[in-house]
């Protein structure tokens, strides 16, 4: 790999700042757009996926399911890594190797330079296989062409509209416009966040969770293995393959949102950085059977407002 001029993280946005260093590290660039991205990411099959920021971070091992695009059709399969982006928004990918330990990462930047998404490669099977990603022009990055399938408006779309919402800007426009929602929605007090955690994991209730970064979205469905709080504040929770990290006492307002998913409407807890970007939502995804959406959403209409 020859040596490349990196993206730059920004300061606060991304959650990799513990192990950006890259002082002695060689950058090779490929092609960000879908499918060709899609394609690379789904060669590997022992990969550390890590999306988030300050605020939430979800990180799981295991390979990549196909990811999607905004505007297209989204599931959450077990064992696999549900990755979702804004095409619009993720103009650069990159790998990267570091010279002095051998570790390889995949790199996904949007277009203020952050990392948005990270996997790093666990094997040396998969490290062999960067070579087969389609390499992006020498030294630029790659904007991808306005194919971006049409959104439906969240102001009366289902639960899919709503976390495509969040993922163009961090749903800051859609909060900012929020008396325009033709669905149930509500303020409610983030300080329960840790006992609905507690709750779902002792009751064996599955759940869905979604993390965001600036054009990108990580998700998981499962049950809740195990959940902490520290003193600190930092909630942490382990779902099905993937582990959720909250910093709760960075988080500036939750709501409660319904909107129609696979059993009709299905509640969703989103939580807010002080920004008014959503970081994370607590839901359910897809078809997990009635008497389990019913468990969620008598724990959703049990949840006190702020």
């Amino acid at each position: 790999m020859g040596d490349h001029p990196e993206p730059q993280d920004t300061d606060g946005l991304c959650a990799f700042e513990k192990c950006c260093g890259r002082r002695n590290s060689t950058v090779r660039l490929i092609d960000a757009r879908m499918p060709e991205l899609a394609h690379c990411l789904t060669l590997f099959q022992h990969v550390q996926a890590v999306t988030g920021g300050p605020v939430a971070r979800i990180d799981q091992a295991g390979s990549y399911g196909v990811p999607s695009l905004r505007g297209e059709a989204f599931t959450v399969q077990a064992g696999s890594i549900a990755l979702r982006i804004d095409g619009d928004g993720l103009v650069a990918a990159a790998v990267v190797r570091d010279e002095g330990t051998g570790t390889v990462t995949l790199d996904l930047f949007d277009a203020e330079g952050r990392t948005v998404h990270r996997g790093r490669l666990l094997s040396e099977a998969d490290r062999l296989l960067v070579g087969l990603a389609r390499p992006a022009g020498v030294g630029t990055t790659v904007t991808a062409p306005p194919t971006t399938p049409r959104v439906p408006a969240w102001e009366d779309g289902d639960q899919l509209a709503q976390l495509d919402a969040v993922l163009v800007d961090g749903g800051v426009a859609r909060r900012g416009a929020f008396d325009r929602y033709r669905g149930e929605h509500r303020a409610i007090d983030v300080g329960v966040v840790p006992a609905v955690l507690e709750h779902v994991c002792s009751a064996g209730l599955p759940i869905g969770v979604a993390v965001f970064a600036p054009a990108a979205m990580q998700a998981c469905s499962g049950r809740v293995h195990v959940t902490e709080q520290t003193i600190g504040g930092q909630v942490f929770a382990a779902i099905a393959e993937s582990s959720v990290e909250i910093e709760l006492g960075a988080v500036r307002a939750g709501h409660l949102v319904r909107s129609t998913a696979a059993h009709g409407p299905t509640s969703a807890i989103e939580l807010d950085d002080e920004e008014g970007r959503c970081v994370a939502v607590i839901t359910q995804f897809g078809i997990v059977g009635e008497q389990v959406h019913a468990a969620w959403e008598d724990l959703a209409e049990s949840l006190p407002d702020a």
